[in-house]
């Protein structure tokens, strides 16, 4: 799940076996280990963003294993698959 306010967005991702998580997106790179989320309570991963207003395609990395949000604010198909997609507003 994405929330986004005045230009950051705060990513949250369940997977409570998880051992590490990463925020990977278009806004990084697609570097795989570049942003690493925390792990929270209940199985929660959470972290937050500063992003100039636009549209973002994004993947969560857990573990190696690659997942998309779909409580996002869409998906759009990419090359490797469905991409998530996190709109800020100016």
């Amino acid at each position: 799940m994405v929330a986004t306010k005045n230009c950051t967005a705060e990513f949250t991702f369940y997977r409570p076996t998880a051992k590490r998580v990463f925020l990977v997106g278009d806004f990084n790179g697609w570097k795989p280990n570049d942003l690493p989320l925390m792990r929270g309570e209940n199985g929660y991963w959470r972290g937050v963003v500063k992003l100039p207003p636009g549209t973002f395609r994004f993947r969560y990395l857990a573990d190696g294993q690659w997942f998309v949000d779909y409580a996002a604010f869409g998906l759009l198909q990419g090359p490797f698959g469905p991409d998530s997609v996190v709109r800020i507003e100016d």
